[in-house]
């Protein structure tokens, strides 16, 4: 049930890489953006930015490599029932790897865009959104993969026949068998509720990090204070965003330093003015103050991985 809202977000993410593709292909004539509009020597961000000389170093259309990575995400993420974890280690480790790296990707992507490229491309931060979303909600079922593959090594078994073909349990606990016929309510809550929890302080972050995103719209920052926005606002969100899967929480402890660079930036930088300065001091010591807190836990357990959840 956890990985049925994931497939649907590689759909998302799949319809808009196929519609950036269309446009690299001359297929369509035009890209629709709703705010980045007349950038780009009379395009539009979104059709800057995939015509750009980056996109152009591809052999390919890149938006369309993304969109046969989106089709594996989905392909990956609907076979096997909920014990593929051990059943088809195989599948759940390609199903990461496709989650993970392509998240990182998209999110550098965006990190290139007005450092490198000079335009947004609003259609682009979308699908790297729906992206960062997918990795809190899969890394739990990974992790459990690869704490078989070890028990299933230290049990004397061939880690290569169990990455394979799988293997039987390593205890006597048996997860109850959940169908997909559940009520919608219950359904969001398997979704919602499996292996991710919503801290306030982690929220907090997040919304930080949308701000750093837009302190050029709301403070008319400039470079090269702005770029130091951009780029530790993509890199908070991909942060705090992973750090709500449980299993990821100790990776919150990374905004530290982060926040730490935000609070000093401004005083390295040209660019801000002084509410810009106050904002982003502010702004960097709440996030190195609030990633210090783990935040409250469901009543899951993870096996071993217990001791490292600080």
């Amino acid at each position: 049930m956890q990985r049925v809202p994931i497939v649907g977000l590689a759909f998302i993410g799949l319809f808009i890489s196929r519609y950036l593709a269309a446009f690299q292909l001359g297929h369509i004539e035009s890209v629709w953006d709703p705010f980045f509009s007349g950038s780009g020597g009379g395009r539009n961000g979104s059709e800057a930015v995939v015509t750009s000389s980056v996109s152009k170093a591809f052999p390919i259309a890149d938006a369309g490599f993304g969109a046969v990575a989106y089709i594996l995400d989905v392909l990956t993420g609907a076979v096997g029932d909920q014990r593929r974890w051990r059943t088809m280690p195989w599948l759940v480790l390609l199903f990461g790897f496709l989650i993970v790296p392509l998240g990182a990707v998209s999110v550098y992507f965006i990190i290139i865009q007005p450092t490198i490229i000079g335009a947004l491309c609003a259609l682009c931060l979308a699908q790297a959104a729906v992206t960062v979303l997918l990795i809190p909600y899969s890394v739990d079922e990974v992790l459990a993969t690869a704490q078989y593959l070890w028990q299933s090594k230290r049990a004397g078994r061939s880690f290569w026949r169990t990455l394979i073909f799988g293997g039987p349990a390593l205890s006597e606990e048996r997860d109850p068998v959940q169908g997909l016929d559940l009520p919608v309510g219950q359904s969001m809550r398997e979704f919602l509720g499996g292996g991710v929890t919503y801290p306030w302080t982690l929220i907090v972050c997040v919304l930080i990090g949308i701000y750093l995103l837009c302190t050029r719209l709301l403070f008319g920052v400039e470079p090269s204070l702005y770029f130091s926005d951009h780029v530790a606002g993509c890199l908070l969100l991909v942060i705090a965003v992973t750090s709500l899967a449980e299993v990821a929480r100790p990776v919150r402890l990374l905004n530290v330093p982060l926040g730490l660079w935000v609070a000093a930036s401004p005083f390295f930088l040209e660019g801000g003015n002084s509410a810009a300065m106050i904002a982003d001091v502010l702004a960097g010591l709440a996030v190195a103050v609030l990633s210090l807190p783990r935040g409250t836990r469901s009543q899951e357990h993870y096996g071993g991985w217990d001791a490292y959840l600080i």
